[in-house]
Protein backbone atom coordinates (compact mmCIF):
# COMPACT_ATOMS: atom_id res chain seq x y z
CA UNK A 1 0.00 0.00 0.00
CA UNK A 2 2.74 2.49 1.00
CA UNK A 3 4.78 1.65 -2.09
CA UNK A 4 1.76 2.29 -4.34
CA UNK A 5 1.10 5.55 -2.51
CA UNK A 6 4.70 6.74 -2.96
CA UNK A 7 4.77 5.84 -6.66
CA UNK A 8 1.39 7.52 -7.25
CA UNK A 9 2.53 10.74 -5.58
CA UNK A 10 5.80 10.76 -7.52
CA UNK A 11 3.96 10.19 -10.81
CA UNK A 12 1.60 13.10 -10.15
CA UNK A 13 4.45 15.43 -9.21
CA UNK A 14 6.27 14.67 -12.44
CA UNK A 15 3.32 14.76 -14.87
CA UNK A 16 1.19 17.49 -13.29
CA UNK A 17 3.37 19.85 -11.23
CA UNK A 18 0.87 22.74 -11.35
CA UNK A 19 -2.08 20.62 -10.30
CA UNK A 20 -0.07 18.66 -7.77
CA UNK A 21 -1.96 19.67 -4.64
CA UNK A 22 -5.46 18.78 -5.85
CA UNK A 23 -4.41 15.62 -7.66
CA UNK A 24 -2.39 14.43 -4.65
CA UNK A 25 -5.38 14.90 -2.38
CA UNK A 26 -7.66 13.03 -4.81
CA UNK A 27 -5.17 10.18 -5.24
CA UNK A 28 -4.42 9.77 -1.55
CA UNK A 29 -8.09 9.98 -0.58
CA UNK A 30 -8.76 7.14 -3.00
CA UNK A 31 -5.96 5.03 -1.61
CA UNK A 32 -6.99 5.64 1.97
CA UNK A 33 -10.72 5.01 1.27
CA UNK A 34 -11.92 1.91 3.02
CA UNK A 35 -9.21 2.01 5.69
CA UNK A 36 -10.15 1.74 9.33
CA UNK A 37 -9.53 5.44 9.94
CA UNK A 38 -8.88 8.37 7.62
CA UNK A 39 -6.06 10.75 8.40
CA UNK A 40 -6.57 14.44 7.56
CA UNK A 41 -4.82 15.71 4.42
CA UNK A 42 -1.14 16.10 5.24
CA UNK A 43 1.98 17.32 3.45
CA UNK A 44 3.85 14.37 2.01
CA UNK A 45 7.15 16.23 1.69
CA UNK A 46 8.60 19.40 3.08
CA UNK A 47 8.50 21.23 -0.24
CA UNK A 48 4.71 20.94 -0.21
CA UNK A 49 4.61 22.79 3.12
CA UNK A 50 5.70 26.00 1.40
CA UNK A 51 2.87 28.20 0.17
CA UNK A 52 2.82 31.06 -2.29
CA UNK A 53 2.54 33.54 0.54
CA UNK A 54 5.47 32.14 2.51
CA UNK A 55 8.87 33.78 2.05
CA UNK A 56 11.64 32.20 0.07
CA UNK A 57 13.57 29.79 2.39
CA UNK A 58 16.84 31.28 1.16
CA UNK A 59 15.85 34.72 2.48
CA UNK A 60 16.39 33.81 6.14
CA UNK A 61 19.38 32.32 7.90
CA UNK A 62 19.33 30.57 11.26
CA UNK A 63 21.57 29.36 14.05
CA UNK A 64 20.82 25.67 14.45
CA UNK A 65 21.79 23.15 17.14
CA UNK A 66 21.65 19.50 16.05
CA UNK A 67 21.30 17.39 19.21
CA UNK A 68 21.81 13.63 19.37
CA UNK A 69 23.62 11.03 21.48
CA UNK A 70 25.07 9.46 18.35
CA UNK A 71 27.85 11.15 16.45
CA UNK A 72 31.47 10.72 15.44
CA UNK A 73 33.60 8.74 16.36
CA UNK A 74 30.65 6.33 16.34
CA UNK A 75 29.63 5.45 12.77
CA UNK A 76 26.17 4.68 11.44
CA UNK A 77 23.25 6.00 9.43
CA UNK A 78 22.16 8.61 12.00
CA UNK A 79 25.72 9.85 12.43
CA UNK A 80 26.24 10.26 8.68
CA UNK A 81 22.86 12.00 8.37
CA UNK A 82 23.89 14.55 11.02
CA UNK A 83 27.25 15.16 9.38
CA UNK A 84 25.91 15.50 5.83
CA UNK A 85 22.95 17.68 6.82
CA UNK A 86 25.19 19.97 8.87
CA UNK A 87 27.64 20.41 5.99
CA UNK A 88 24.90 21.31 3.51
CA UNK A 89 23.18 23.72 5.92
CA UNK A 90 26.51 25.47 6.44
CA UNK A 91 26.93 25.79 2.67
CA UNK A 92 23.47 27.38 2.52
CA UNK A 93 24.72 30.02 4.95
CA UNK A 94 23.28 28.80 8.25
CA UNK A 95 25.34 28.46 11.40
CA UNK A 96 25.25 24.87 12.68
CA UNK A 97 26.60 23.25 15.83
CA UNK A 98 26.25 19.65 17.01
CA UNK A 99 25.69 18.74 20.66
CA UNK A 100 26.43 15.19 21.80
CA UNK A 101 27.98 13.46 24.79
CA UNK A 102 31.64 12.70 25.36
CA UNK A 103 33.19 9.65 23.70
CA UNK A 104 36.16 8.45 25.73
CA UNK A 105 38.82 11.15 25.64
CA UNK A 106 36.89 13.17 23.06
CA UNK A 107 35.49 15.84 25.37
CA UNK A 108 34.89 19.57 25.20
CA UNK A 109 34.64 21.54 21.96
CA UNK A 110 36.02 20.17 18.70
CA UNK A 111 36.06 21.74 15.26
CA UNK A 112 35.41 19.64 12.18
CA UNK A 113 35.54 20.69 8.52
CA UNK A 114 32.82 23.09 7.53
CA UNK A 115 33.64 24.74 9.94
CA UNK A 116 31.42 22.64 12.21
CA UNK A 117 31.63 23.09 15.96
CA UNK A 118 30.84 20.00 18.03
CA UNK A 119 30.15 20.07 21.78
CA UNK A 120 31.14 16.77 23.41
CA UNK A 121 29.38 17.29 26.74
CA UNK A 122 30.61 15.52 29.91
CA UNK A 123 27.50 13.36 30.24
CA UNK A 124 27.67 9.73 31.33
CA UNK A 125 26.57 7.24 28.67
CA UNK A 126 24.84 3.91 29.20
CA UNK A 127 24.16 0.97 26.88
CA UNK A 128 24.72 1.57 23.16
CA UNK A 129 26.10 5.09 23.82
CA UNK A 130 22.77 6.44 25.10
CA UNK A 131 23.20 9.26 27.61
CA UNK A 132 22.01 8.68 31.17
CA UNK A 133 18.52 10.20 31.58
CA UNK A 134 18.60 13.03 34.12
CA UNK A 135 15.48 15.09 33.30
CA UNK A 136 16.89 18.33 34.76
CA UNK A 137 20.62 17.89 35.45
CA UNK A 138 21.71 18.65 31.88
CA UNK A 139 19.57 21.78 31.56
CA UNK A 140 22.15 24.32 32.87
CA UNK A 141 24.77 23.03 30.43
CA UNK A 142 22.51 22.93 27.37
CA UNK A 143 20.98 26.30 28.29
CA UNK A 144 24.45 27.86 28.43
CA UNK A 145 25.30 26.43 25.00
CA UNK A 146 22.04 27.64 23.47
CA UNK A 147 22.57 31.15 24.84
CA UNK A 148 26.29 31.33 24.03
CA UNK A 149 25.70 30.27 20.44
CA UNK A 150 22.50 32.37 20.09
CA UNK A 151 20.59 29.30 18.87
CA UNK A 152 17.30 29.86 17.03
CA UNK A 153 16.30 26.24 16.36
CA UNK A 154 16.95 23.05 18.32
CA UNK A 155 16.87 20.09 15.92
CA UNK A 156 16.80 16.77 17.80
CA UNK A 157 17.45 13.39 16.16
CA UNK A 158 16.52 9.78 16.94
CA UNK A 159 13.93 8.43 19.39
CA UNK A 160 16.42 6.47 21.50
CA UNK A 161 18.61 9.53 22.09
CA UNK A 162 18.15 10.81 25.64
CA UNK A 163 19.78 14.15 24.85
CA UNK A 164 17.41 14.63 21.91
CA UNK A 165 14.29 14.12 24.05
CA UNK A 166 15.56 16.38 26.82
CA UNK A 167 16.61 19.10 24.38
CA UNK A 168 13.07 19.33 22.94
CA UNK A 169 11.64 19.87 26.43
CA UNK A 170 14.36 22.42 27.26
CA UNK A 171 13.77 24.28 23.99
CA UNK A 172 10.06 24.66 24.79
CA UNK A 173 10.89 25.95 28.28
CA UNK A 174 13.35 28.50 26.83
CA UNK A 175 11.02 29.67 24.07
CA UNK A 176 13.13 28.24 21.25
CA UNK A 177 11.83 26.62 18.09
CA UNK A 178 12.25 22.85 17.95
CA UNK A 179 12.28 20.18 15.22
CA UNK A 180 12.56 16.43 15.59
CA UNK A 181 13.77 13.87 13.02
CA UNK A 182 12.87 10.20 13.43
CA UNK A 183 15.22 7.65 11.88
CA UNK A 184 13.95 4.27 13.09
CA UNK A 185 10.92 2.02 13.38
CA UNK A 186 9.69 0.64 16.69
CA UNK A 187 7.01 -1.78 17.76
CA UNK A 188 4.03 -1.49 20.07
CA UNK A 189 3.94 -4.69 22.11
CA UNK A 190 7.27 -5.11 23.94
CA UNK A 191 8.06 -3.32 27.20
CA UNK A 192 10.95 -1.26 25.81
CA UNK A 193 8.86 0.04 22.88
CA UNK A 194 5.90 0.87 25.14
CA UNK A 195 8.09 2.97 27.45
CA UNK A 196 9.90 4.64 24.55
CA UNK A 197 6.63 5.45 22.78
CA UNK A 198 5.22 7.05 25.92
CA UNK A 199 8.34 9.16 26.41
CA UNK A 200 8.26 10.19 22.75
CA UNK A 201 4.57 11.07 22.99
CA UNK A 202 5.35 13.35 25.93
CA UNK A 203 8.35 15.14 24.43
CA UNK A 204 6.83 15.61 20.98
CA UNK A 205 3.66 17.19 22.38
CA UNK A 206 5.45 20.57 22.33
CA UNK A 207 7.64 20.14 19.24
CA UNK A 208 7.22 22.56 16.35
CA UNK A 209 7.56 20.06 13.48
CA UNK A 210 8.62 16.48 12.88
CA UNK A 211 10.57 15.00 9.99
CA UNK A 212 10.62 11.32 9.00
CA UNK A 213 13.05 9.70 6.57
CA UNK A 214 10.42 7.53 4.86
CA UNK A 215 6.66 7.20 4.51
CA UNK A 216 6.71 3.99 6.54
CA UNK A 217 8.58 5.82 9.29
CA UNK A 218 5.98 8.61 9.17
CA UNK A 219 3.05 6.25 9.64
CA UNK A 220 4.89 4.40 12.41
CA UNK A 221 5.67 7.64 14.27
CA UNK A 222 2.10 8.98 14.00
CA UNK A 223 0.78 5.79 15.57
CA UNK A 224 3.48 5.53 18.23
CA UNK A 225 3.55 9.16 19.37
CA UNK A 226 -0.10 10.01 18.57
CA UNK A 227 1.17 13.17 16.93
CA UNK A 228 -0.84 15.47 14.68
CA UNK A 229 -0.22 14.28 11.08
CA UNK A 230 -0.18 17.92 9.96
CA UNK A 231 3.10 18.37 11.86
CA UNK A 232 4.86 15.41 10.21
CA UNK A 233 6.59 15.58 6.82
CA UNK A 234 8.86 13.21 4.92
CA UNK A 235 12.39 14.13 3.83
CA UNK A 236 14.28 11.00 2.69
CA UNK A 237 17.95 10.46 3.39
CA UNK A 238 20.50 10.94 0.64
CA UNK A 239 24.02 10.10 -0.42
CA UNK A 240 26.94 12.11 -1.76
CA UNK A 241 27.48 10.48 -5.18
CA UNK A 242 30.84 12.21 -5.65
CA UNK A 243 32.24 10.11 -2.79
CA UNK A 244 30.85 6.82 -4.15
CA UNK A 245 32.04 6.60 -7.73
CA UNK A 246 32.06 3.19 -9.46
CA UNK A 247 35.30 1.54 -10.51
CA UNK A 248 34.56 -1.70 -12.42
CA UNK A 249 38.29 -2.31 -12.83
CA UNK A 250 38.51 -3.16 -9.12
CA UNK A 251 36.16 -6.12 -9.51
CA UNK A 252 37.43 -9.66 -9.86
CA UNK A 253 37.05 -11.07 -13.35
CA UNK A 254 36.87 -14.70 -12.26
CA UNK A 255 34.86 -14.60 -9.06
CA UNK A 256 31.65 -12.94 -7.86
CA UNK A 257 32.03 -10.86 -4.69
CA UNK A 258 29.07 -10.31 -2.35
CA UNK A 259 29.64 -7.32 -0.07
CA UNK A 260 28.10 -6.79 3.38
CA UNK A 261 28.86 -3.52 5.18
CA UNK A 262 26.95 -2.90 8.41
CA UNK A 263 27.16 -3.06 12.16
CA UNK A 264 27.25 -6.73 13.13
CA UNK A 265 24.34 -6.68 15.57
CA UNK A 266 21.05 -8.54 15.86
CA UNK A 267 18.96 -5.76 14.29
CA UNK A 268 21.07 -5.91 11.12
CA UNK A 269 20.12 -9.56 10.56
CA UNK A 270 23.49 -11.13 11.23
CA UNK A 271 21.77 -14.36 12.31
CA UNK A 272 20.28 -14.58 8.81
CA UNK A 273 23.71 -13.99 7.31
CA UNK A 274 25.07 -16.92 9.34
CA UNK A 275 22.60 -19.19 7.53
CA UNK A 276 22.98 -17.62 4.08
CA UNK A 277 26.74 -17.81 3.58
CA UNK A 278 27.14 -21.64 3.81
CA UNK A 279 24.24 -22.27 1.41
CA UNK A 280 25.55 -19.81 -1.22
CA UNK A 281 29.11 -21.08 -0.95
CA UNK A 282 27.90 -24.67 -1.35
CA UNK A 283 25.72 -23.84 -4.38
CA UNK A 284 28.20 -21.51 -6.17
CA UNK A 285 31.92 -22.31 -5.86
CA UNK A 286 32.90 -19.03 -7.58
CA UNK A 287 31.26 -16.72 -5.01
CA UNK A 288 33.09 -15.04 -2.13
CA UNK A 289 31.89 -12.76 0.66
CA UNK A 290 33.43 -9.52 1.92
CA UNK A 291 32.13 -8.46 5.35
CA UNK A 292 32.89 -5.00 6.68
CA UNK A 293 31.80 -3.90 10.14
CA UNK A 294 32.05 -4.88 13.76
CA UNK A 295 29.69 -5.68 16.59
CA UNK A 296 28.49 -8.21 19.12
CA UNK A 297 27.48 -10.74 16.43
CA UNK A 298 30.86 -10.88 14.73
CA UNK A 299 31.85 -13.89 16.84
CA UNK A 300 28.86 -15.87 15.54
CA UNK A 301 29.98 -15.20 11.95
CA UNK A 302 33.56 -16.20 12.67
CA UNK A 303 32.47 -19.43 14.36
CA UNK A 304 30.32 -20.29 11.34
CA UNK A 305 33.24 -19.67 8.96
CA UNK A 306 35.55 -21.91 11.00
CA UNK A 307 32.90 -24.63 11.33
CA UNK A 308 32.19 -24.65 7.59
CA UNK A 309 35.87 -24.18 6.68
CA UNK A 310 35.21 -21.10 4.57
CA UNK A 311 38.22 -19.05 5.66
CA UNK A 312 39.38 -18.59 2.07
CA UNK A 313 35.96 -17.46 0.83
CA UNK A 314 34.85 -15.06 3.57
CA UNK A 315 36.94 -11.96 4.24
CA UNK A 316 36.47 -10.02 7.48
CA UNK A 317 37.53 -6.38 7.32
CA UNK A 318 36.46 -5.30 10.79
CA UNK A 319 35.28 -1.76 11.37
CA UNK A 320 35.57 0.25 8.15
CA UNK A 321 35.94 4.07 8.35
CA UNK A 322 33.36 5.81 6.22
CA UNK A 323 36.08 7.30 4.03
CA UNK A 324 37.09 3.74 3.04
CA UNK A 325 33.59 2.29 2.51
CA UNK A 326 33.68 3.15 -1.18
CA UNK A 327 36.96 1.23 -1.61
CA UNK A 328 35.24 -1.85 -0.20
CA UNK A 329 32.05 -1.49 -2.24
CA UNK A 330 33.76 -1.17 -5.63
CA UNK A 331 35.28 -4.62 -5.14
CA UNK A 332 31.85 -6.26 -5.18
CA UNK A 333 29.20 -7.22 -7.69
CA UNK A 334 26.24 -7.61 -5.28
CA UNK A 335 25.43 -5.82 -2.04
CA UNK A 336 23.53 -7.77 0.60
CA UNK A 337 21.42 -6.13 3.34
CA UNK A 338 19.82 -8.48 5.89
CA UNK A 339 18.32 -5.91 8.26
CA UNK A 340 15.32 -6.99 10.31
CA UNK A 341 14.05 -3.42 10.54
CA UNK A 342 15.03 -0.30 8.62
CA UNK A 343 13.40 3.08 8.30
CA UNK A 344 15.72 4.09 5.46
CA UNK A 345 19.00 2.34 4.65
CA UNK A 346 21.71 4.75 3.48
CA UNK A 347 24.09 1.82 2.89
CA UNK A 348 21.83 0.66 0.04
CA UNK A 349 22.20 4.04 -1.67
CA UNK A 350 25.97 4.00 -1.26
CA UNK A 351 26.18 0.51 -2.78
CA UNK A 352 23.92 1.42 -5.72
CA UNK A 353 25.94 4.59 -6.31
CA UNK A 354 29.03 2.39 -6.63
CA UNK A 355 27.22 0.29 -9.24
CA UNK A 356 26.30 -2.78 -7.18
CA UNK A 357 23.06 -4.69 -7.60
CA UNK A 358 21.32 -4.71 -4.21
CA UNK A 359 19.59 -7.61 -2.46
CA UNK A 360 17.72 -6.60 0.68
CA UNK A 361 15.08 -7.72 3.11
CA UNK A 362 11.63 -6.29 2.41
CA UNK A 363 11.22 -4.49 5.73
CA UNK A 364 10.26 -0.99 6.85
CA UNK A 365 11.03 1.78 4.40
CA UNK A 366 13.50 -0.22 2.31
CA UNK A 367 11.09 -0.69 -0.66
CA UNK A 368 10.92 3.12 -1.01
CA UNK A 369 14.68 3.54 -1.50
CA UNK A 370 15.33 2.17 -5.01
CA UNK A 371 13.25 1.01 -8.00
CA UNK A 372 12.77 -2.76 -8.54
CA UNK A 373 15.35 -3.05 -11.33
CA UNK A 374 18.10 -1.81 -8.99
CA UNK A 375 17.14 -3.78 -5.90
CA UNK A 376 15.78 -7.29 -5.32
CA UNK A 377 13.60 -7.67 -2.23
CA UNK A 378 13.24 -10.79 -0.13
CA UNK A 379 11.39 -11.78 3.01
CA UNK A 380 13.52 -11.71 6.19
CA UNK A 381 14.24 -15.43 6.07
CA UNK A 382 17.26 -17.48 5.03
CA UNK A 383 15.52 -19.33 2.19
CA UNK A 384 14.02 -16.19 0.65
CA UNK A 385 17.29 -14.26 0.82
CA UNK A 386 19.23 -17.18 -0.65
CA UNK A 387 16.80 -17.40 -3.58
CA UNK A 388 17.04 -13.66 -4.37
CA UNK A 389 20.81 -13.65 -3.92
CA UNK A 390 21.14 -16.55 -6.38
CA UNK A 391 18.97 -14.61 -8.82
CA UNK A 392 21.15 -11.49 -8.42
CA UNK A 393 24.38 -13.44 -8.93
CA UNK A 394 22.96 -15.11 -12.03
CA UNK A 395 21.97 -11.71 -13.39
CA UNK A 396 25.41 -10.23 -12.73
CA UNK A 397 27.05 -13.10 -14.61
CA UNK A 398 24.77 -12.76 -17.65
CA UNK A 399 24.19 -10.18 -20.39
CA UNK A 400 21.75 -8.25 -18.16
CA UNK A 401 24.45 -7.37 -15.63
CA UNK A 402 24.00 -3.98 -14.01
CA UNK A 403 25.82 -1.08 -15.68
CA UNK A 404 27.77 0.48 -12.80
CA UNK A 405 27.89 4.00 -14.22
CA UNK A 406 24.22 3.89 -15.22
CA UNK A 407 23.29 2.96 -11.65
CA UNK A 408 25.48 5.78 -10.36
CA UNK A 409 23.86 8.41 -12.57
CA UNK A 410 20.38 7.28 -11.56
CA UNK A 411 21.21 7.53 -7.85
CA UNK A 412 22.79 10.93 -8.44
CA UNK A 413 19.57 12.13 -10.11
CA UNK A 414 17.31 10.76 -7.35
CA UNK A 415 19.13 11.71 -4.15
CA UNK A 416 21.02 14.80 -2.99
CA UNK A 417 21.95 16.13 0.44
CA UNK A 418 21.54 19.63 -0.98
CA UNK A 419 17.87 18.88 -1.61
CA UNK A 420 17.54 17.46 1.91
CA UNK A 421 19.03 20.66 3.36
CA UNK A 422 16.74 22.89 1.31
CA UNK A 423 13.61 20.99 2.32
CA UNK A 424 14.75 21.02 5.95
CA UNK A 425 15.15 24.79 5.69
CA UNK A 426 11.52 25.02 4.59
CA UNK A 427 10.55 23.20 7.79
CA UNK A 428 12.71 25.63 9.80
CA UNK A 429 10.90 28.55 8.17
CA UNK A 430 7.50 27.16 9.13
CA UNK A 431 8.57 26.47 12.71
CA UNK A 432 10.11 29.91 13.18
CA UNK A 433 6.88 31.52 11.97
CA UNK A 434 4.85 29.70 14.63
CA UNK A 435 4.03 31.35 17.93
CA UNK A 436 5.96 29.96 20.91
CA UNK A 437 3.95 28.05 23.48
CA UNK A 438 3.39 29.73 26.83
CA UNK A 439 3.76 27.86 30.10
CA UNK A 440 -0.01 27.25 30.36
CA UNK A 441 -0.20 26.12 26.73
CA UNK A 442 2.59 23.62 27.37
CA UNK A 443 0.69 22.31 30.40
CA UNK A 444 -2.34 21.82 28.18
CA UNK A 445 -0.20 19.86 25.70
CA UNK A 446 1.10 17.59 28.44
CA UNK A 447 -2.37 17.22 29.93
CA UNK A 448 -3.66 16.05 26.55
CA UNK A 449 -1.72 12.82 27.05
CA UNK A 450 -4.65 11.79 29.20
CA UNK A 451 -5.07 9.76 32.35
CA UNK A 452 -2.34 9.24 34.90
CA UNK A 453 0.40 9.86 32.31
CA UNK A 454 -0.98 13.34 31.63
CA UNK A 455 -0.95 14.23 35.32
CA UNK A 456 2.60 12.97 35.75
CA UNK A 457 3.74 14.94 32.68
CA UNK A 458 2.14 18.12 34.07
CA UNK A 459 3.81 17.57 37.43
CA UNK A 460 7.20 17.11 35.78
CA UNK A 461 6.60 20.23 33.67
CA UNK A 462 5.93 22.24 36.86
CA UNK A 463 9.12 20.92 38.45
CA UNK A 464 11.06 21.81 35.31
CA UNK A 465 9.58 25.32 35.27
CA UNK A 466 10.74 25.86 38.86
CA UNK A 467 14.17 24.52 37.93
CA UNK A 468 14.35 26.85 34.93
CA UNK A 469 13.52 29.85 37.15
CA UNK A 470 16.15 28.78 39.67
CA UNK A 471 18.81 28.41 36.97
CA UNK A 472 17.86 31.81 35.51
CA UNK A 473 18.39 33.36 38.95
CA UNK A 474 21.57 31.43 39.64
CA UNK A 475 23.16 32.06 36.23
CA UNK A 476 21.48 35.09 34.59
CA UNK A 477 21.44 35.25 30.85
CA UNK A 478 23.40 38.53 30.95
CA UNK A 479 26.35 36.80 32.64
CA UNK A 480 26.81 34.27 29.82
CA UNK A 481 29.33 35.34 27.20
CA UNK A 482 28.15 35.21 23.62
CA UNK A 483 30.54 33.28 21.38
CA UNK A 484 31.60 35.11 18.20
CA UNK A 485 31.10 33.08 15.06
CA UNK A 486 34.25 31.39 13.82
CA UNK A 487 33.35 32.48 10.30
CA UNK A 488 30.45 34.89 9.85
CA UNK A 489 27.74 32.92 7.98
CA UNK A 490 27.11 34.75 4.70
CA UNK A 491 26.06 33.94 1.19
CA UNK A 492 25.04 35.67 -2.01
CA UNK A 493 21.45 36.24 -3.00
CA UNK A 494 20.20 36.22 -6.58
CA UNK A 495 21.28 39.86 -7.04
CA UNK A 496 24.83 39.20 -5.84
CA UNK A 497 24.35 40.90 -2.46
CA UNK A 498 25.49 39.37 0.80
CA UNK A 499 22.93 37.95 3.24
CA UNK A 500 24.10 37.79 6.81
CA UNK A 501 22.83 36.39 10.07
CA UNK A 502 21.35 38.92 12.41
CA UNK A 503 23.39 39.84 15.48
Amino acid sequence: FLQKLAYKCAEIRIKHPRKEKGRLKKATDGLFRGARSQLPPTPFCASQMATKSSPDPSSRLFRIALVCDFFFPRLGGVEMHLWSLAQQLIRLGHKVIIITHAYGNRKGVRYLPGPLKVYYCPIVSMVDQDALPTFTATFPLLRSIFIRERIDIVHAHQATSTMASESIVYAAAMGLASVYTDHSLFGFDDVASIILNRVLQTTLSTVGATICVSYTCRDNLILRARIDPQKVCVIPNAVDPSKFLPDPSMRSKDRIKVVVVSRLVYRKGVDLLVGIIPKICLALPNVDFIIGGDGAKRLALQEMVERERLEERVEFLGGVPHTHVRDVLVRGHVFLNCSLTESFCIAILEAASCGLLVVSTNVGGVPEVLPPDMMLLAEPSVLSLVAELLHAIERQQGPDAADAWHFHRRVEAMYSWKRVAKETTIVYEKVMDKKRLTYMERLECYKSLGGFAGLVACLLAMILELWVSLVEWWLPREDIDVVPDLIKPTRHDENGHFKQLRN
